[in-house]
């Protein structure tokens, strides 16, 4: 439980779920994350393609300089589904990063890495380990927290 004053953000956004056109399929939206559009063969695979599918969708707002959408849809019949860690952590140091409103070659620095190391931490496409995540958001003055939740 996080103490008082803190806020914790989290990557989750509200999906639908319905019945595909194909006998069995299910396909998912994100209303909040329209090019988040997915399906799966039942509702196992619809949660997971679900989840990846909003992970790249948010990914691409950081490749086109766009802030992350507002979480709106909420409320009744409305299932969460939140992103993979990996990239929860990616979106976390991208946000960071452009609210900080410092130079790449400024977050080096403070972080005590190459300028060409901290460009790969700040591409959405490039895989990052989580060890320089959690160096890159505490540079950033952020700390990375990790939850645990029932799966579906």
């Amino acid at each position: 439980m996080p103490e008082e004053g803190l806020t914790m953000k989290t990557y989750a956004y509200a999906a639908e779920f319905e019945a595909g056109d194909r006998k069995g399929t299910i396909v998912v939206s994100f209303p909040d994350v329209p090019e988040a559009i997915t399906q799966g063969d039942d509702i196992a695979d619809a949660r997971a393609q679900a989840e990846e599918a909003l992970g790249l969708a948010l990914l691409s707002y950081p490749q086109r300089e766009l802030p992350l959408p507002k979480v709106k849809a909420k409320g009744k019949g409305a299932t969460m589904i939140a992103v993979a860690a990996d990239v929860a952590a990616k979106l976390a140091v991208l946000e960071a990063f452009a609210v900080a409103g410092i130079s790449k070659s400024e977050f080096a620095r403070r972080m005590n890495k190459d300028e060409k190391e901290v460009r790969r931490i700040l591409d959405p496409k490039h895989p990052t380990k989580l060890p320089a995540m959690v160096q890159a958001l505490r540079a950033l003055g952020k700390r990375l927290v990790v939850g645990i939740e029932e799966a579906a």
